[in-house]
């Protein structure tokens, strides 16, 4: 492929969430100086600290921006001031799900992978994880959480709704995914008791011999929840409706042995934001500490959906060597040997940029946050 222009709003939101997208921006420089690309940051506001500067946790300006982008970059949202208030009207996550629903981002994506090198961090057993490889399509605006809520007298109610065109267009997705992977696909819903789950069941059995090549299964979300931790290897891609994926993507992410590791894809029909799954982590905020993998293999992820295969291939390279070097974060390094965020960052950048070397960079570049070329 020749080279691409494209244009990247980058919404770093609020505790970790700055550091660890300045990471990701450094590779993804990276990328473009090495392949001849050009990307265009397009830094906005969207969070706690959008609330703070403008009253609204997801101001007009921010949105348009993501409309102009190529594709959005996504750091953490959140604020311990918020979190522990449940009186509070405006809250930051309102933000996130009004920009979902704003650009039609229906398909959130999770690929979760057991790293050899990284089993032991794992509450899970080595026999159990090692191996696992899977990858979560998760429904992102129907279902519960956008469905009519409210309160009676003495009462309160969640309605739960979904169209036959909503669970096609991600089911889909999921098939196509399927089949440039292993050729399994499991369905999960509670079809035995919903009948939001009884529709999605119906729609995908009639999707599915438009790809023969796909096997499918279909768990129960209770029965699903116990075998992600019995034997998570069966799995291949998990396709569900919103609220259950958003607990069960969570649930398996310690299969990989750290948050920090894994990164999503939130996808539309016009756009598509990349973002880490893990939280703002509010303590660590400003401590240079945070591990940035998620959000630069996020970044990988966005390369990919540009059709950069080759150049998210090489991210995906560099982040396993830093896995292999042990240039990690104190949350995957014990604190004697940590790294700093920067230090990871610019370490994976260097990469990228040089390739494989026999010996790392000098230790004191490294430490700077600095390569002899970032």
């Amino acid at each position: 492929m020749g080279v691409l222009k494209k244009r990247i709003a980058v919404l770093s939101g609020d505790g970790i969430g700055p550091e660890v997208c300045n990471e990701a921006i450094k590779v993804l420089e990276a990328v473009a100086e090495r392949f001849g690309h050009q990307f265009t940051f397009d830094a906005q506001l969207m969070g706690a600290c959008a609330i703070d500067a403008t009253g609204k946790p997801l101001p007009e300006e921010t949105l348009d921006a993501c409309f102009d982008a190529d594709a959005i970059l996504l750091g953490a949202i959140g604020d311990p001031k918020y979190d522990n208030d449940p009186s509070a009207k405006v809250r930051p996550e309102q933000g996130l799900l009004r920009l979902r629903k704003s650009l039609g981002l229906y398909a959130n994506i999770r690929p979760v992978t057991a790293y050899d090198v990284l089993v032991e961090h794992s509450p899970l057993k080595n026999d159990r994880i090692k191996g696992a490889d899977m990858m979560f399509f998760r429904e992102l605006t129907g279902g519960i959480y956008f469905g009519d809520k409210g309160r009676t007298a003495d009462g309160a109610y969640d309605h739960c709704t979904y169209s036959r065109d909503e669970i096609a267009r991600i089911a889909h997705l999921a098939f196509q995914a399927a089949g440039n992977r292993r050729n399994k696909l499991t369905l999960v819903d509670k079809a035995n008791v919903l009948e939001t789950s009884r529709l999605w069941r119906e729609v995908v059995q009639e999707i599915a011999p438009t790809y023969p090549d796909v096997a499918v299964d279909y768990l129960f979300v209770d029965n699903a929840a116990m075998q992600l931790i019995l034997n998570p290897k069966q799995f291949d891609v998990i396709l569900t409706e919103n609220m259950f994926g958003d607990i069960l993507s969570d649930e398996a992410s310690v299969i990989a042995g750290s948050l920090g590791l894994l990164p999503s894809a939130s996808v539309g029909d016009r756009v598509a934001l990349f973002e880490p799954i893990h939280g703002s982590y509010p303590q660590a905020k400003g401590r240079n500490i945070a591990n940035p993998i998620a959000t630069i293999l996020s970044a990988a992820m966005m390369l990919e959906h540009f059709g950069l295969q080759d150049e998210a291939g090489l991210v995906k390279e560099a982040v396993l060597n830093a896995l292999d070097k042990k240039i990690l974060t104190p949350d995957l390094n014990a604190a004697t040997m940590a790294y700093t965020t920067d230090q990871v960052g610019s370490f994976i950048a260097y990469y990228v940029l040089e390739g494989a070397t026999e010996t790392l960079p000098h230790r004191s570049n490294i430490e700077l946050g600095l390569s002899t070329i970032i």
